[in-house]
Formats: C-alpha cells, structure tokens, sequence
C-alpha cells in the first residue's frame, strides 16, 4: 500500500491540464493502486492523478458505502449531464480545512478507459456524479471552488491560509 502526498494549493500542477494516456500499462495500474490507497487514506470519495503530481489523465472515484468499488478511469470525459441540478458539500485535500456547497448536474454519462484498456461508457447519479465531475475539473487544472462567484472563492482562500497558518 502506498499513500501518496496530496500537493498542496497553488501548486502548479493543479492548475494544469493532465495529459491523456496512451495505453494502459502496469504502471498505469500501480498509479491507480497508490490513488485508491491515497483516496481511502484521506477519506474521500476520488482522486485524480494531478493532485498527487502525476500530469496523466487518470482519476479513481469510490462512492460506494461498503468502499472497494473504485472505478479507474483514464481519460474520462462528459458526454451528457442532466439538467437537474445537486447540491453537495465539496472539498480537497489539496486545500486542506475549507469547503463549498457546489450544484453540479445530477446525473452525467461518461466515457473512459478503463482497466482493462477497454473505452467504455458509465453513468453516475448522485454522489458518484459529483465525484466523476470533481475529479474531471482536476485533470482540467480546475479546482472545485472555481464554481463559485469572485467573491466567495476569495473568501474561501483566506480561510484555507488562515486556517494553514493555524495548523
């Protein structure tokens, strides 16, 4: 088992976008390994492979109750949302002691390589749905705070330095 450390805010990986993969390799798979140990570590429910320094388009969610469920995708990419909205509390462990409520389409369709090297096409709802759509703005070099208005996203950086210099 290997947890990997997040990179902390503003590193510039986070703010780049991931590469796409080519092939999945045993390397590939060791990485998704390390990102299921990292993900369920933190706790959290996905990771993507730039939070963690690694510019492939890689990405694990797990929104299972019981865990072990964690979908490894590789260049997963939106081919319909819904249009009904949720709401969900979100968070990164990039940008440790902040979160938002962000709304994000409900329900989304994606495509992805899987691990078997195979493109498939999944749908999410719910939870699942946030996550998927979580970790694709990572490997997009977005972050989840980048939904909200100028003014809230500035509030909720002074607290993560307020709350970085207190811890």
């Amino acid at each position: 088992m290997t947890v990997r450390r997040c990179l902390p805010w503003p590193n510039r990986c986070l703010r780049s976008k991931a590469a796409p993969v080519e092939e999945i390799t045993d390397e590939t798979r060791a990485i998704w390994d390390d990102m299921i140990d990292t993900m369920e570590a933190m706790p959290g429910v996905g990771l993507a492979a730039n939070q963690i320094g690694i510019m492939q388009r890689l990405a694990v969610v797990d929104a299972s109750q019981e865990r072990g469920k964690a979908v490894r995708m590789a260049n997963p990419e939106i081919l319909h949302a819904s249009i009904q909205l949720r709401a969900h509390e979100e968070a990164s462990p990039n940008l440790p002691g902040v979160s938002a409520v962000i709304e994000r389409p409900r329900a989304v369709t994606v495509r992805f390589m899987g691990a078997d090297g195979t493109v498939q096409e999944e749908d999410f709802v719910g939870l699942w749905a946030t996550s998927v759509q979580h970790q694709i703005d990572h490997l997009n070099g977005r972050m989840y705070f980048d939904h909200l208005s100028k003014t809230r996203r500035d509030m909720l950086l002074r607290r993560a330095r307020k709350w970085r210099g207190a811890s």
